[in-house]
């Protein structure tokens, strides 16, 4: 197989922790693309989900969101052990570019960390003959704020002092309100050198959503794709804005957490308002996830996220990556390999699989949703 890299109550919060456990996926191989392979998790217990190849095999093109680019590399290889017969070639190239390429006819699904635009929606409709775009909620996660700052390995922030470090209103390390949210901590008098997304970026539209309900004024830009703070300097994508942190001293970004991980980047903790700062970690995110409603309508299933949380241990600056697809009107050629590469990544099995890469798995009520609304596609 050929393959490219290029966001209710208090059950479904704890049904999204309960999944959050370091499980790995191992597709049986096949030559048969009619066939089903086995998922084996790391615990060695077979897996009751598998995947049902595509009774027509296709090259499926798809691009958009870097954040879940790790995700999509889980994926698209044990898809590929099992069903060697489709291709699949994801192109990176952030959330905007992702929709955009959609929207011409460019690929058969598109990545992005943010629901659909209704302007979004309504050009769809060229391409998706007799429907329209949906979103379909398929990677959660959080956004992790790295920092590379000498002699310091734990960092706390909160919405007000972030949003003034990424619009260059904070400029020291030991800046009296760094200092005061990080007691015994010694901050040197560095020059702050932030990162910010040289694309179109649900990372940051996610993150700018967080300082609209969390910097008490400090931001003042409306949440968006494009970057809209003063000052810093830019990257493309979650791995460029991860290799710069990590190469310049004194600076500071935002990655999705698998990126953070990776790269062995520090990721700061966040001062909500709870009793004590909140860890970014999957485990902390799965509880803001798991009070997250479905706002969109029929089987648009647009999520809308609690950024401005104060509950204990929810991390607020949370994701989710939405697979873009056309409910009716799906190119013929495409269509079987779509379902079934979209079932597999949907399933227990698909979404325990990217756990252990800082991902979290969706809550059930929704994906349950996910599930139905990719059996309609059509």
């Amino acid at each position: 197989m050929k393959l490219q890299r290029n966001g209710r109550s208090k059950a479904l919060a704890i049904g999204a922790v309960a999944l959050v456990s370091s499980l790995s996926l191992a597709a049986c191989g096949s030559d048969n693309n009619n066939s089903t392979g086995g998922a084996t998790a790391s615990g060695g217990a077979s897996s009751a989900a598998a995947i049902a190849c595509a009774s027509k095999q296709a090259n499926l093109l798809a691009a958009g969101s870097t954040a879940q680019g790790n995700a999509i590399d889980v994926w698209k290889n044990a898809y590929g052990n099992a069903c060697s017969g489709t291709t699949l070639n994801y192109n990176g190239v952030g959330s905007g570019a992702g929709v955009a390429q959609f929207n011409q006819g460019k690929v058969a699904f598109a990545g992005t960390d943010f629901a659909l635009k209704p302007t979004d929606i309504d050009a769809s409709k060229a391409v998706c003959q007799g429907g329209q775009a949906i979103d379909l909620p398929m990677v959660a996660g959080l956004v992790s704020i790295v920092f590379n700052v000498d002699g310091v390995s734990h960092l706390t922030l909160d919405g007000s002092t972030t949003a003034k470090i990424f619009n260059s209103e904070i400029t020291k390390w030991n800046d009296p309100a760094i200092a005061a949210l990080n007691p015994g901590v010694t901050l040197p008098a560095t020059d702050i050198t932030t990162f910010h997304r040289s694309d179109d970026s649900g990372t940051t539209y996610n993150l700018t959503s967080y300082f609209g309900k969390a910097s008490n004024g400090a931001w003042t830009a409306a949440p968006s794709k494009t970057w809209q703070g003063h000052g810093g300097q830019s990257a493309a994508g979650s791995a460029g804005v991860s290799s710069q942190v990590k190469a310049t001293k004194g600076s500071i970004g935002y990655v999705e957490l698998s990126y953070a991980q990776i790269n062995g980047l520090n990721s700061a903790s966040i001062n909500t308002g709870a009793s004590k700062p909140v860890d970014p970690t999957a485990a902390n995110a799965a509880i803001t996830l798991g009070s997250s409603t479905v706002v969109g309508t029929g089987n648009d299933l647009a999520l809308q996220l609690d950024y401005g949380t104060k509950a204990e241990n929810a991390y607020p600056i949370v994701l989710v990556t939405y697979e873009v697809a056309c409910d009716k009107g799906n190119k013929a050629d495409t269509l079987d390999s779509l379902k079934s590469f979209l079932t597999y990544a949907a399933s227990d099995t698909g979404q325990q699989a990217i756990s252990s890469k800082g991902y979290v798995p969706m809550p059930a009520a929704v994906g349950t949703k996910v599930k139905a609304a990719i059996t309609s596609l059509s």
